[in-house]
């Protein structure tokens, strides 16, 4: 899907642009756009500039006001910009507006999104479910990628051909769509067999925003491999590895990370990559503690396994992960305003989650493997429980098991 692709062959130099509202003030844009940003530098861009506007809603032609277009549009001359990438999804009219005046490839979040995934994407059931999402963000553009056909045979009597062609676009897009869910039904029906093979294993599923340290955590407990970087979606597809903590075994899978307005597409496509999640006994939300809004990243998870899975009632452990990262700033000692993320300590922080949490929830560095112990303590105790109540007359905690898992 060329719409989508930036150029591997060198850095492109991006612009951002996002709007102030009353759903987002000024800070939360600057927290969204550096997000963007990060985004950009996975996909192999280069950030040069940042534009914000504050406006009551999206300029229906160009999300802009023409004013703040026209400042785009100089500097994007000026630095010789590649790109310009809006932090909110764009209507197929907007991105053929915007194109016209600034004469530069435009994306918005979703389309960045895909192509990242597009690039992540290992096995064939992630480049299944990444080329729904694309054929599917893809469909309602389709006006905006024949305009050509109205330039080369413009005028009375011309406009045929190019509405036929459109159509038929229409109907092959429409016909690929029919045949990856069918694909993707095909690929859910043998991992539900995978799924029934592995017996009646406690399962633990990692969860939690992407790059958070999910990855590192799971191959510090299971020894194993899986790809870790510190780059957004590092991690597409489930990966599950067999775990044993004191000659108990249980089965511990990563899964993607989620995201801030995840497009709604992808959503839908990875619903079945995160069957892992629906059918775990435990959940593990990992977050990244050194982020200045861990908080609200928690609540992004929150609402998205809501969306996935509904309202669940399983257990979950809070895992605060990259407590060698952590960063504070002390309140002066007559300073009465009420303490914030900012001035509280790790200590402070973590008698708060204790007591939120039930005591359920751990502090760790999975780079330096501090805490990691209590983890697996945390760990043990919570399966070994969901094991005794399977196998109420057999000791299975010394048993040994020679299943594979994928």
């Amino acid at each position: 899907m060329k719409e989508f692709v930036i150029s591997r062959e060198s850095s492109e130099r991006a612009v951002l642009v996002g709007l102030i509202n009353d759903n987002q003030d000024e800070a939360k844009v600057k927290e969204y756009l550096d997000e963007l940003e990060f985004l950009a530098d996975t996909a192999g861009a280069e950030t040069i500039g940042r534009f914000t506007q504050r406006l009551d809603y999206p300029n229906p032609r160009t999300f802009v006001g023409k004013g703040k277009l026209e400042e785009i549009k100089t500097f994007v001359e000026a630095n010789e910009a590649g790109m310009v990438i809006f932090d909110d999804e764009l209507t197929p009219k907007q991105v053929s507006n915007i194109e016209r005046e600034l004469q530069v490839k435009i994306l918005d979040r979703t389309s960045l999104i895909l192509d990242i995934f597009a690039r992540r994407a290992q096995t064939a059931h992630a480049r299944t479910q990444v080329e729904l999402a694309q054929y599917q963000y893809l469909l309602p553009r389709l006006t905006r990628l024949w305009t050509h056909l109205e330039r080369q045979r413009g005028g009375i009597g011309m406009r045929g051909p190019g509405e036929t062609q459109i159509e038929t676009d229409r109907r092959i897009i429409l016909d690929k769509i029919a045949r990856l869910k069918e694909e993707l039904r095909s690929i859910d029906r043998q991992k539900s067999i995978q799924r029934k093979n592995r017996g009646k294993l406690t399962r633990v599923a990692l969860v939690g925003y992407t790059n958070v340290g999910k990855s590192t955590l799971m191959n510090l407990l299971a020894k194993s491999d899986v790809f870790a970087e510190n780059k957004l979606f590092a991690t597409l597809d489930t990966t599950v590895r067999k775990v044993v903590i004191d000659n108990l075994p249980f089965l511990l899978s990563d899964t993607v990370g989620f995201i801030r307005k995840l497009p709604t597409g992808l959503i839908e496509s990875f619903k079945s990559t995160l069957d892992e999640v629906r059918e775990a006994d435990i959940l593990v939300h990992v977050v990244d503690i050194s982020h200045p809004n861990f908080e609200d990243q928690i609540e992004v998870v929150n609402q998205t396994l809501r969306d996935v899975c509904g309202g669940h009632d399983k257990p979950v452990i809070l895992i605060f992960n990259k407590i060698d990262a952590f960063s504070y700033k002390p309140k002066d000692a007559d300073d009465l305003t009420p303490a914030t993320r900012e001035n509280m300590s790790l200590d402070e922080l973590r008698a708060t989650w204790m007591a939120r949490m039930n005591d359920n929830c751990v502090f760790v560095s999975a780079r330096t493997g501090k805490n990691i112990d209590e983890l697996k303590r945390k760990l043990y105790d919570m399966a070994r429980e969901i094991h005794l109540a399977r196998f109420p007359y057999n000791d299975l905690l010394y048993q040994t098991y020679d299943e594979d898992t994928e």
